[in-house]
C-alpha cells in the first residue's frame, strides 16, 4: 500500500527552528504565487489546460531523487511541496501512479497549478481543452499519456555544500531532508532504479556540492558501472575538487560543469560568499591537465559562468574567455540569472553580448576545442 502522508508537503522534523530567509527568496516567493495565478487566468481565458513533461515521463532535466530517497518533481523542491513520494518505502511504479502524482495531473488538467515551481519550469506545457482525457466525466490528465520516466533524472548525492550562493535556498530544503547524505547501499539501489528505468542521462547534481561526499571516489565509478551507456553530468563548484581520488572519480562523467561567477574573488563573493575563484580556477586547470595526461577527451569540461550586473563588462567576458582558454577547458558557457533579482544583467537582456560566442539554450556558449575535436552542432 502506498504510504505518503499530506499534499506533496513535507513538514520540517522536530526541533529544526527554521532560519530567517534571504530577502530576495521571499521577494521570489511572493512573485511566483502572483505569477502562478496569471499564468493560470491566462490559459483559460485562451481555452487551455495544462500538462507537466515530468508527470508524463518526458522530462530530460527536473526529476528528482533526493539525498534521503525522496522523490520531487523538480529540481527547485526548497519546501517539499514537490514532493511526490519516498522510494524508502514505495517503488517508482507506485510514486508515479500514487495519489500526489495523480493529483498533480488532475489539477494541471483542469487549468490549475499544483506548486508555485511550475511557474518557472521549463517542463510546464499548455494544452487545449480538446487534449484532456477525462475518466467518468472527470479531467485526470492532459497532453501524452503518462508513462514511467526514462529519459533524464537528478540524483542528489548530498544536500550539503561549502559555499553560501544568495540564489540558492538550500537550507530550507536540507530542514526537511530526513538525511543529509546518501549512503552507498542507496545509491547503489538508486543506480539500479535508473538502469532498470532505462534513463538515457544523470544529472548527478540538485541542491549539494557533489564532491563533499565522502564517499565520491567510490559513487561515480558505481553509477558508470551501473549504467555504462549513460550520460553523467556533473556541476561542481571546483573548491574541493582537489586531489586526485576525486579526480579518477570524476572521470566516471561524461560531462562537468564548473560553475564559477566572475574572474576574480570580488566578483565571485558577491554571488558564492564562501567561495574561492582561485581555488576553483585552478582545480578546474588540474582536472583538465589530469583528463589530457591520460589521453582521453572525456569528460567534457565546462566553465559555467554565472552572469550577474556586476560580472557582465564585455572587458571582463573577454577576459573570462582567455582565462578559460589558457586553463584547456572545452568550453565556456555564459548563464544569465535571475535570482537575487538585483543582479540581473541588463548587458545580457538588452543583446548587448551577443558577440559572445553562439546562442544556446544556457545563453551563450563559446567552443574552445581545436576544430577536429568540435562538434558539428552546438553542444545540447
Amino acid at each position: 500500500m502506498f504510504s505518503f502522508s499530506g499534499k506533496g508537503k513535507v513538514q520540517p522534523g522536530a526541533g529544526k527552528k527554521p532560519k530567517r530567509r534571504r530577502f530576495n527568496w521571499v521577494v521570489s516567493d511572493v512573485a511566483r504565487n502572483v505569477l502562478k495565478r496569471a499564468i493560470e487566468w491566462g490559459a483559460r481565458l485562451r481555452g487551455q489546460r495544462f500538462y507537466c513533461n515530468v508527470l508524463a515521463g518526458e522530462s530530460r532535466y527536473d526529476l528528482t531523487i533526493n539525498c534521503d530517497l525522496t522523490l520531487s518533481c523538480t529540481c527547485q523542491d526548497y519546501d517539499g511541496s514537490g514532493h511526490l513520494g519516498d522510494l524508502n518505502k514505495n517503488s517508482m511504479q507506485e510514486i508515479f501512479f500514487g495519489p500526489v502524482a495523480q493529483r498533480f495531473r488532475r489539477e494541471l488538467a483542469q487549468g490549475k497549478l499544483p506548486i508555485k515551481t511550475c511557474t518557472r519550469c521549463g517542463d510546464l506545457h499548455r494544452a487545449p481543452k480538446s487534449q484532456v482525457t477525462k475518466e467518468g466525466g472527470t479531467p485526470v490528465y492532459a497532453g501524452p499519456k503518462p508513462r514511467l520516466p526514462h529519459v533524464g533524472i537528478l540524483l542528489e548525492n548530498t544536500v550539503r555544500c561549502n559555499i553560501d550562493c544568495i540564489g540558492c535556498d538550500r537550507q530550507s530544503a536540507a530542514r526537511i531532508r530526513t538525511s543529509l547524505q546518501m549512503d552507498l547501499e542507496k545509491l547503489s539501489r538508486m543506480a539500479d532504479l535508473i538502469h532498470d528505468l532505462g534513463m538515457e542521462e544523470i544529472y548527478y547534481l540538485n541542491l549539494g556540492e557533489p564532491f563533499l561526499s565522502p564517499n565520491i571516489g567510490q559513487e561515480l565509478p558505481l553509477l558508470r558501472r551501473k549504467n555504462p551507456d549513460c550520460r553523467i553530468v556533473i556541476s561542481t563548484n571546483g573548491i574541493i575538487l582537489n586531489n586526485d581520488v576525486k579526480r579518477e572519480a570524476a572521470l566516471s562523467a561524461s560531462h562537468i560543469y564548473f560553475s564559477i561567477a566572475g574572474i576574480n574573488d570580488e566578483m565571485l563573493k558577491k554571488y558564492e560568499h564562501l567561495g574561492s575563484f582561485e581555488k576553483a580556477y585552478q582545480n578546474m586547470k588540474a582536472l583538465v591537465d589530469y583528463r589530457n595526461a591520460r589521453g582521453l577527451s572525456k569528460p567534457l569540461l565546462e566553465w559555467k559562468y554565472l552572469l550577474f550586473n556586476w560580472n557582465d563588462h564585455p572587458r571582463t567576458l573577454d577576459r573570462a574567455v582567455e582565462m578559460a582558454r589558457a586553463a584547456g577547458v572545452d568550453t565556456i558557457s555564459i548563464w544569465p540569472t535571475g535570482n537575487p533579482f538585483y543582479g540581473i544583467s541588463y548587458r545580457y537582456r538588452l543583446g548587448l553580448l551577443n558577440h559572445l560566442g553562439v546562442a544556446c539554450w544556457k545563453g551563450r556558449e563559446i567552443d574552445l576545442r581545436p576544430a577536429s575535436r568540435a562538434p558539428a552542432t552546438v553542444l545540447a
